[in-house]
This record gives C-alpha cells, sequence and structure tokens, in this order.
C-alpha cells in the first residue's frame, strides 16, 4: 500500500486547486434552515401531532454532493499509478582474483587502519573494496603457494565470494612456496570459455616462481594466446622479514623483472606495491582500466484512476438527488 502512493501521480495537478471552492461551502453545512413560525393561542394540541422537524435538513444530500464534486475534480486531475521497471544488461569483465597465501605473505610490514597488519590481511582488505565495487562483474578467486587452490569459481555471487576470500591464509595449501606459473595457468584455465568482452587476472604476490611444474613466461604466453590480460602487483617492502620459526634463512625475493614481463606480455600492467595506500590506489587503477558496460532500458506503465473517481461522483451525485424523496414510514 505505502509504495502504491509512493508511485501515485497527477497528469493534470492543477485541476486539485478546485478542492479550494468547497472550503466555503463545508461552512454552510452546519448552518440551520429558515425556522418557520405560525401563531397560536395555544400550542398544547399540536404537541402530539406530526414528527418534529429536522434541524438540519438535507444534511445527507448535501454531504454526498461535496463528496461528488470533490471526486469530479480529482478525476479531472488524472490521477495514475506508475511502474517503472529497469532492465539493466551488463557487458561485464571476467576476472580472476590469484592470491599469494605463501608463508611470506604473513610479514607484518604493512599498515591498516593505524596498526601494523600483515601483508595477507591488507591485499584481502583492499581486494574486498574492488570486489564491492564492481557489481557486474563476475569474479573468481585462485590462492596459491606451492600449488594453485581455486577457492571460488567465477561468480556474480559477491557477498559469498567476500566471505571466501576473508577464509585465505598461509597454510590453506600444504604444499610451500609460490608457484606463480601455475597460478596463471589454473586461472587462465578458469577463464578460457568464457564469453566476456574482457577477461583478466589480477596477480598479487610477494615473491619469485620457485615451485609448481610451469614457468610464469610460459603460462603468461599461453594466457596472451587466449585474450587474457594480467595485472601484476608485487607486494611488500624489501625490508621485510619473516619470523625465524617460521623460515630458518628469512629472505625477500622480488621477481621484478618476470612479473614486468608477465604484464607486457599479456597487455596489462605491472604494479610495484610497498605500503597499504599504494596498494588502493593500484586497484583503483585497474577498476579504471576494466570498466563495465551497462545497458539499461526503462520501461514505465501507468494505470489510469480516474475512470474509478467519475464513477463514485456519478453515484453520490444520483444518491444526493433521489436521498430526499426516499422516506422511511410513518410510525405507526
Amino acid at each position: 500500500m505505502i509504495s502504491a502512493f509512493q508511485q501515485l501521480t497527477f497528469a493534470d495537478p492543477w485541476w486539485l486547486l478546485g478542492l479550494l471552492l468547497l472550503v466555503p461551502l463545508l461552512f454552510l453545512r452546519g448552518k440551520p434552515g429558515t425556522p418557520t413560525a405560525i401563531t397560536y393561542s395555544s400550542l398544547a394540541i399540536l404537541a402530539s401531532l406530526g414528527q418534529k422537524p429536522k434541524r438540519f435538513p438535507g444534511a445527507l444530500s448535501f454531504t454526498l454532493m461535496i463528496l461528488a464534486i470533490a471526486c469530479a475534480i480529482i478525476a479531472m486531475a488524472r490521477p495514475q499509478i506508475r511502474n517503472e521497471h529497469a532492465d539493466r544488461t551488463a557487458s561485464g569483465v571476467d576476472i580472476i582474483l590469484a592470491m599469494d597465501i605463501s608463508y611470506s605473505m604473513q610479514i607484518v610490514d604493512f599498515r591498516l587502519g593505524g596498526r601494523r597488519a600483515e601483508r595477507i590481511t591488507t591485499a584481502k582488505a583492499t581486494a574486498e573494496t574492488f570486489i564491492k565495487q564492481r557489481p557486474n562483474d563476475r569474479i573468481g578467486i585462485v590462492a596459491f603457494s606451492g600449488r594453485p587452490y581455486v577457492t571460488s569459481p567465477i561468480t556474480l555471487e559477491h557477498d559469498w565470494l567476500i566471505d571466501q576470500l576473508r577464509e585465505l591464509r598461509p597454510g590453506l595449501v600444504k604444499e610451500q612456496g609460490t608457484a606463480i606459473g601455475s597460478a596463471i595457468a589454473a586461472s587462465a584455465t578458469r577463464l578460457h570459455k568464457r564469453k566476456s568482452k574482457s577477461k583478466v587476472v589480477i596477480l598479487v604476490t610477494d615473491g619469485s616462481n620457485n615451485s609448481g611444474r610451469i614457468a610464469p613466461l610460459e603460462a603468461a604466453k599461453h594466457a596472451a594466446k587466449l585474450g587474457i590480460k594480467i595485472y601484476a602487483i608485487a607486494i611488500g617492502t624489501e625490508q621485510g622479514r619473516l619470523n625465524n620459526n617460521i623460515q630458518t634463512h628469512p629472505q625477500q625475493e622480488f621477481d621484478t623483472e618476470t612479473l614486468q614481463e608477465i604484464a607486457r606480455l599479456t597487455g596489462g600492467e605491472y604494479f610495484r606495491v610497498r605500503n597499504t595506500n599504494t596498494l588502493r590506489d593500484t586497484f583503483s587503477s585497474i577498476d579504471q582500466l576494466e570498466k563495465t558496460d551497462i545497458k539499461q532500458h526503462r520501461v514505465v506503465t501507468t494505470d489510469e484512476l480516474f475512470p474509478w473517481l467519475a464513477a463514485a461522483s456519478l453515484i453520490f451525485a444520483l444518491t444526493a438527488i433521489t436521498s430526499p424523496s426516499i422516506k422511511a414510514p410513518p410510525a405507526p
């Protein structure tokens, strides 16, 4: 009921000003008719004869006529119920987020919300914002360390996707290492048969390839043949180190040349990220580079209400005219 009133409009609203003319008539409703007087020497005989005259004669007819006029005026304003339906079609971008979850992603060399944070925590928070900004794109997640792990297939169910993203953590995949080539291959496989305007892999890693069955550049060449672009993001600082309890000889390697070549081969871009703000800017840049075309068709239908009001006006008018001629039978 509320939603219906929210869509109520008038095609000719100026007719509603006519309702103001009813205000003077309403003041006449409470005025008694002119009393009739006949002089008698005594009224004792007439006290028992007939019925007492009405103090406000024609009150019912007057009310019905006011309602008839009001309905007629509103009918001339042509009230309508407007129903709007937006049909949206999106020529979207299919995206795979390839997220490194090797143990080195536990290094605490970022700040998030004013506090020190692990690389993986910062990367997930930034990726989550990116996903929320692209509601019309199908996005999937491939996590990897020593081997790739398909966390989520390509989907439009972004709430579920974000839940899966939040569950990512180092150690989720038992095989240790950083299999960048295998991650690219797994991502390309998911995108291969997709019919979309653009196919994109966002590769987030903090190290160099040291495991897996396929070299990163070889995987990138196959991805390029499939029309897949790769945006390579190298995350972390050169000073970042793991705890000795996790890695006996901690070291940080950034294979910048390989990641740059991956991006070049596939028509993507390479980004070097050393702090949270730069990471956010990087995802924003990718968001701008891979825009989704959205076509929206709006269909508006109107339901006319004036026939109902015109009919009500006629009924009120006829009832007002005929009601004075209808008298109740005299009391016995």
